[in-house]
C-alpha cells in the first residue's frame, strides 16, 4: 500500500503539544483547523524546512522531492491536511483504498493527494491497535461551491451564466478523466460540497473534484434481489441524498449499474450551481414530502433565478441529464460535446 507507520508523530505530539506533524520524512506545523466531519479533521499545515530536508531536495521543500507534478507544490509552503482517526479494521480498509483509488487520477480538476501516512497509535483496550491516516493536499482556501452558494445566497448573487458553463465544464473535465480509465471509476458523490473553487482575478474560478472516499469501479452487475438491496444499503452511505441517481434508491434485481450514476449526480450539481441546492431539496420542506419519490419521479422544480434569468437552454440541459432511466441518460462525451456549444453561444 505505500502507507508508512510510523511512531513519529506521537512523539512530537508529545513535545510540542500536537502542533507538528510528520508525514513520512516531512514535517509540518498546524497553522488552523479548515473543517471536520465524522471521523476526520482538515487543517492548514505549513511545511517545515530543515537544513537537512532543504540540501536533501536540492534546496526545494522536504516534499518538492516526492511530488511529481511541480504545479501542485504551494509557494509559500502550505497545504491541506486530512487527518482520520481509524477505530476498526473496516475503517482502515475505506482509508487504503481512497488512497489506492486517489493515487489513480492525475488531473488538473480532480484535487490531488500529494502525500499520505497511516500510523498505529495506542492500543485499545482489546489489545488491537488504532491508527490514524494522514493525507495531504493542495490547500484552496476559497472553499467549496457550497460554501460558496452559502455566501452568495445570503447576498442574493448568482453565478453569471458564462461562470456556470465553465465551473461545470470542469467537473465534466475531472469525471471523463475517471470515466476512462480501464475499468471505468465513478466518484460516487458528485455535490457542491466536495467541489472547491479557486476564485481567480479576470477569469471563471478554477473548479475541483475532490473526497474519492466513495469512488469505486463504475460498473456491477446486479443480478438478485440481495445483491440490488446490498447496493441501496451501500449507497446509502456513501452518496449524498438530494443528488443519488434513482437506481442507487430503488436498484431493480436484474440491472446493469454504470458511470452515469455520476451524469446523475451532475445534473444536480449543474442545478446547484444556478440555484444554490438540488433540485429536489425543495421537498424536503413539504410536509408528507418524499425526497425518494422527487427523484426517482425526476420532480423538478426551477425557483426563480437571477434577473434576467439564466437561458432555457440551461433549463433543458439539466432535464437531459436528469433521466431516470439510466439507459437513456447520456455519458459523459455526450455532455461535454452540449456544454462547449452552450459555451461557445453564452460566453461573452
Amino acid at each position: 500500500m505505500g502507507c508508512s507507520f510510523s511512531g513519529l508523530n506521537a512523539l512530537y505530539d508529545a513535545v510540542n503539544g500536537g502542533a507538528d506533524v510528520w508525514i513520512n520524512d516531512n514535517r509540518f506545523r498546524i497553522v488552523r483547523q479548515l473543517g471536520e466531519g465524522g471521523f476526520a479533521y482538515v487543517y492548514l499545515v505549513k511545511e517545515v524546512i530543515t537544513d537537512s530536508s532543504a540540501s536533501k531536495s536540492g534546496g526545494g521543500g522536504g516534499l518538492a522531492k516526492k511530488v511529481k507534478e511541480t504545479s501542485h507544490l504551494s509557494d509559500d509552503g502550505t497545504y491541506a491536511m486530512k487527518k482520520v482517526l481509524i477505530q476498526n479494521n473496516e475503517q482502515l480498509e475505506l482509508v487504503r483504498e481512497e488512497i489506492r483509488v486517489s493515487s489513480l487520477f492525475s488531473h488538473p480538476n480532480l484535487l490531488p493527494l500529494l502525500d499520505h501516512a497511516i500510523i498505529a497509535v495506542k492500543a485499545n483496550e482489546e489489545g488491537s491497535w488504532n491508527h490514524e491516516a494522514y493525507l495531504l493536499f493542495p490547500v484552496q482556501l476559497d472553499g467549496t461551491l457550497l460554501d460558496n452558494s452559502k455566501a452568495m445566497k445570503a447576498k442574493k448573487e448568482f453565478f453569471s451564466t458564462s461562470d456556470v458553463l465553465q465551473i461545470f465544464r470542469q467537473l465534466c473535465s475531472g469525471l471523463k478523466h475517471m470515466h476512462s480509465l480501464d475499468p471505468p471509476y465513478a466518484h460516487n458523490d458528485v455535490k457542491p460540497g466536495n467541489v472547491l473553487l479557486t476564485r481567480r482575478n479576470g477569469q471563471p474560478p478554477l473548479a475541483m473534484l475532490m473526497d474519492f472516499g466513495s469512488a469505486r469501479l463504475a460498473r456491477r452487475q446486479i443480478r438478485s434481489r440481495s445483491e440490488a438491496l446490498q447496493l441501496q444499503e451501500w449507497a446509502s452511505e456513501h452518496c449524498s441524498a438530494p443528488f443519488r441517481a434513482p437506481e442507487l434508491w430503488d436498484c431493480p434485481s436484474h440491472a446493469d449499474i454504470d458511470e452515469r450514476t455520476d451524469v446523475w449526480s451532475l445534473g444536480c450539481t449543474l442545478y446547484a450551481i444556478m440555484y444554490g441546492v438540488s433540485p429536489f431539496e425543495y421537498v424536503l420542506g413539504e410536509s408528507g414530502g418524499s425526497l425518494q419519490l422527487a427523484v426517482v419521479n425526476a420532480q423538478i422544480k426551477w425557483p426563480a433565478g437571477p434577473k434576467p434569468p439564466y437561458p432555457e437552454a440551461l433549463h433543458q440541459f439539466v432535464t437531459w441529464m436528469l433521466q431516470p432511466q439510466s439507459a437513456v441518460r447520456p455519458c459523459i462525451d455526450d455532455i461535454i460535446i452540449h456544454v462547449d456549444k452552450l459555451i461557445s453561444k453564452f460566453s461573452h
